[in-house]
């Protein structure tokens, strides 16, 4: 798969701009938690989890308690029963202890606000980490899901294996002018023009660009790499 030049990103992205909405007034990341740390907590379970059962698992969990102290303080049963529903609760339930335990002891409960502090938490990955510093610390990084993921790989911005290696592409890649809502129009893209299956190659407002697309006139599989 080709890369795009620095002229054919730029150019991506203003069309992007002119298409997709972007950042809203409404706009809600972290699955619209209020502060850093349910935003954390938020994003761990989110993990191999559809967006509905992870909401199920963090209402039941923050009824239960809101801070480290609070969760601490909870049995292991207790928080496995109010996170069930985003599976993988027994991992998920020893990684909040292990997150919490040391935001106590290392920080004095307080959530880093750098992305470096931020994976250092037990159970926070580089996609947590940039959704948080996005949402709630409000820097202007590129959060790399999975429909960013998909976008960035098939039209020519990266060429990354995982989340991960896509959000270094684009890190690096990525105008600064675009940083701040190149998340939002990959995503708005991905939702509504380059879907996972059946992507409107055909009408789709950058398939002259599409390193996938422009190149084979083939409409780009599910699968990726």
């Amino acid at each position: 798969m080709k890369l795009l030049n620095e002229d054919e990103i730029e150019t991506v992205y203003r069309l992007m701009k002119t298409h997709m909405p972007g950042r809203t007034a409404n706009a809600k990341g972290a699955k619209g938690q209020p502060d850093a740390f349910r935003s954390c907590i938020s994003c761990m379970l989110s993990a191999q989890s559809r967006d509905e059962n992870t909401h199920k698992a963090t209402v039941a969990l923050f009824e239960l308690a809101r801070t480290p102290a609070g969760i601490l303080a909870l049995d292991d049963s207790q928080i496995t029963e109010a996170i069930k529903p985003c599976g993988l609760y027994n991992v998920k339930t020893r990684n909040l202890r292990k997150m919490c335990t040391y935001l106590i002891e290392e920080l004095d409960g307080i959530v880093p606000n750098t992305r470096e502090g931020l994976m250092k938490l037990p159970g926070i990955g580089r996609k947590c980490a940039d959704i948080v510093m996005s949402f709630t610390f409000g820097e202007d990084v590129i959060a790399v899901d999975t429909h960013v993921h998909r976008v960035s790989n098939r039209i020519g911005l990266a060429s990354g294996k995982n989340e991960a290696q896509t959000a270094q592409y684009l890190e690096e890649r990525s105008p600064e002018w675009a940083l701040r809502d190149g998340h939002f129009w990959l995503l708005q893209f991905g939702k509504e023009v380059c879907t996972s299956r059946g992507p409107k190659c055909e009408t789709c407002f950058l398939a002259n660009l599409c390193a996938t697309f422009s190149t084979t006139g083939e409409k780009p599989s599910g699968r990726m790499h």
